[in-house]
Parts: structure tokens; sequence; C-alpha cells
């Protein structure tokens, strides 16, 4: 069985560039009947809180992903600990005692000496007697991982073959003089005590990758496959993670978007696939094949955003967002369907709403007064329909000698208080013959 995981650090709220890879993973697992767990790498004790991970669990809920498993690393030590016992028995973990400033020297001198900076492996050397020299003086060891210094081949599922010399490499440090460890032990552990089978994930790991694949191996695991995606960049080509204000998930949620138009533009961008309108994530996933994804950068545009997510009002049936009608006192089918397409958010509906219930501030100026006389003289008897409006405007032309806009503009400034809006044809049977004629005698209309 297909299963994925998505591993965000909890140590602050999701950005739109985050849930790009969280989506992959979701489509994948979605279309195969696969389970997606959702990995909190939460071993940074000092940065990492709850309030954030429930935060992040608050924003995949929004976009409509619900994870089959929920796990924390800060909770599977034993897991951690006994794999790096077996790297240690293996001879493939070893103590180095160098500080900063000596490793910063080193690395130094090779550049001077045109070398590759690159660590030198010299703890490798050191005797029983050297390492309780440096444990007397107050050093404690970190760990590192000895690579075996080979080209590491593996095919990723979006760049294709690929091919890491490790021999290029320092031996990664995985466990920290403290005991705490970093990223990449705790990782391909879980990724194996979980039975991960595809990690996918932003082209910025690809480098990681031989390391790990060796690691994965040094522990007897089947490294799994691995799909490296293009990263999402704002307009300008900048990082998303450097603009976590304005690209937060939290932030999206709390402007009004709906979240099915934020997902498809954050893992469609950058993609042959349309950034376009679908029901759910469901629909994305019977399209999404890793094969869309582009090898350049995806560059996320708001407006853009703005567009897709007008796009969807326009197009969402009374029945799909009655209950959220409900919420604000809006019960009405034709309402909606004559309000819908001048959303740009859902919440607008309260605002153009009130055109039809008041009260409207009627705008007359001076010079139409007479006209608008003319105009409720001639207003039809009730039961409206969408003719009423050419019946009536008809007949106002007809007896006022106005046409185009000194006919049309008068009456909707009167009727609506705003020189945009839906046709007045559609609005007109909505608002009612009672509102109309106390708008058009300058009194602020209400729908009884």
């Amino acid at each position: 069985m297909t299963r994925v995981r998505f591993a965000p650090s909890p140590t602050g709220r999701l950005h739109v560039g985050n849930i790009r890879p969280a989506l992959m993973n979701w489509l994948f697992a979605l279309k195969r009947g696969g389970v997606f767990i959702l990995r909190f790498d939460d071993t940074d004790a000092a940065r990492s809180t709850r309030a954030f991970a429930d935060g992040i669990e608050e924003d995949l809920r929004w976009l409509g992903i619900e994870p089959d498993l929920i796990v924390r690393q800060s909770e599977r030590s034993a897991t951690h600990d006994a794999a790096r016992d077996r790297l240690i028995a293996a001879g493939r973990l070893y103590p180095c005692y160098e500080t900063p400033d000596e490793l910063e020297r080193r690395r130094r001198r090779a550049l001077a000496q045109k070398k590759p900076p690159i660590y030198d492996r010299a703890a490798l050397e050191l005797t029983d007697k050297d390492r309780a020299h440096f444990e007397a003086e107050g050093r404690r060891a970190h760990w590192r991982f000895r690579l075996d210094g080979r080209p590491v081949a593996f095919t990723d599922l979006i760049r294709g073959p690929q091919i890491i010399n490790t021999a290029s490499m320092s031996d990664p440090v995985l466990v920290r003089e403290d005991g705490s460890y970093l990223y990449t032990l705790p990782s391909v552990a879980d990724d194996i005590d979980l039975g991960i089978t595809h990690v996918i994930r932003g082209e910025d790991h690809v480098s990681n990758t031989g390391a790990q694949i060796e690691l994965f191996e040094a522990l007897g695991a089947e490294p799994p496959v691995f799909a490296h995606h293009n990263l999402l960049t704002d307009e300008d080509g900048q990082g998303l993670s450097k603009r976590l204000g304005s690209a937060s998930v939290a932030d999206f949620r709390l402007q009004g978007y709906e979240p099915l138009a934020v997902a498809i533009e954050a893992v469609l961008t950058g993609t042959s696939l349309p950034v376009a309108p679908y029901p759910s994530l469901a629909a994305i996933s019977e399209d999404f094949e890793f094969s869309a994804v582009s090898h350049g950068a995806a560059r996320f545009s708001e407006s853009e955003l703005d567009g897709l997510n007008a796009r969807m009002l326009h197009a969402m049936a009374f029945e799909d967002v009655a209950p959220r009608l409900e919420t604000l006192g809006l019960s009405e089918p034709a309402l909606w369907e004559a309000l819908r397409e001048n959303l740009t958010r859902f919440a607008d509906i309260a605002d153009w709403a009130r055109l039809v219930t008041g009260p409207v501030q009627p705008v007359i100026e001076d010079s139409d007064a007479g006209f608008l006389v003319e105009a409720a003289a001639l207003l039809p008897a009730e039961p409206w329909d969408e003719d009423t409006w050419r019946t009536w405007t008809e007949a106002l032309k007809q007896k006022s000698g106005r046409k185009g806009r000194a006919l049309f503009h008068p009456l909707r400034l009167a009727l609506t208080g705003r020189g945009d809006g839906p046709e007045l044809r559609i609005l007109l049977p909505l608002i009612g013959r009672r509102a109309c004629l106390d708008r058009l005698a300058g009194r602020p209309g209400r729908r009884t």
C-alpha cells in the first residue's frame, strides 16, 4: 500500500509554499487509496509548540486534508535511539570532538589549498586514549555518519534519473554534543518504522537524498521512492518562506478565500495542468500526475488567486452554499443566482444583498429628480419577472426621451445607491415595487 508523509516542523504556521508538498502527498495517496501520515518533526524543543502543531492541523483540515495518522517525533525517541545504536555497532556512526572554531579553520585551510571544504574524517584516527583525553577536557562528542563515498543513483518521479556522489560531501552530523538529533536520523528512522513508500518533497532536498539513501541502506531498509517538486516563489521569484505574514494559510482563511481555490493555486501552479476550478481535491487527484510538474520555478500569484476564487464562486449552485448563506440570514436561491457573479469573496454577498433587502440610501442628482418622478409613475404593477425591467424602461424611454446612460444610470443610482452591480433586470423583482417606489422618491427603501 502507498504510504506517504507530510512532515512539518511545528515552529510556525503553514505558508502557501508548505502546503504544496502537503497537497502533492495527499493527491498521490488519494488517487491510489493510500495512507497519508502527518508527522510533526518536533525534536527542536526550543521552537516547537503544541499551539503551532494544532494550527497546522487546523490549516490542513481547512484545505480538505484529513490525515490517516498523526505522529510526533518527540514521542518516538526509542525508535531513534535504536537506529543510533545500530549504526554505532555497525561502525557507521562515529564520535567527533572538534569545536566549531576548529572545523572552521580546517575549512578555510582546505579552501586556501584549493581542496573541497569537506570534513577530513580526522576523528576516525582517534584512539581510545585520545577520546578519553577529550572527555577529560569536558568535550562531548557529536556523531557523524560515515558515508560510502560513492555515486548514489535513484530515479526521481519528477526529475528523472539522478546521481549524487557522496564522495564530494562531508560525513553529516546526526547527533549533537548534547545527545539530541538533527533532522536526518529521526526522519529516516521514522520513514522506515512507518513504512513510508514515497517521499514527496521540495527540490531543495535533492542534495540530501544521496546521504539519506545510504542511511536507509545502513539500517537495512529499502529506500522509498523519491519525488522532488519545484518550489513556489512569489511573483518576483523570491521564496515564499520569507513572506509568512502575507502568504500564510491562516491569512488566506481570514481574508475569506475559498480553501479549494487556495489549494488549486498552490498545487497546480508550475504544472502543465490548468489552474482552473475543480469541484474537489478528489477531482484534482484524478488528473494530477508527476509528469505534469514543471522543472522550472512555480510563481504564486495572489492576483491569479483572486481571479480563480471569483470564478469558483460564480460557478457555485445554491445547494453548494445554502448552509453558509443560512448563517448570514440569506436563504433565497434567487438572491444567490442574482448576486454570485459579482463576488470575489463569499462574504461579499452580505454587502450585495443589502442592495435588495435595504436599507439603501438613494443617490439622486437634482437634474434627475423630475425624471425619477416619471419613472415612479410608470412603474408596472406586480407580479414582476425579469421582463419587467425592459417593459418599464421602454415605456420610460418613450415618455422621457432619454436613452442609454442618461436613462439607465439615474435609475441604478436611485435603486441601489451605487453605480455598479448586478443587472437591474434581475434585481428588480427581488427588490419589489414598494421598496422601488421609496427609493425613487429618495427614501431609504427596505424590502418588506
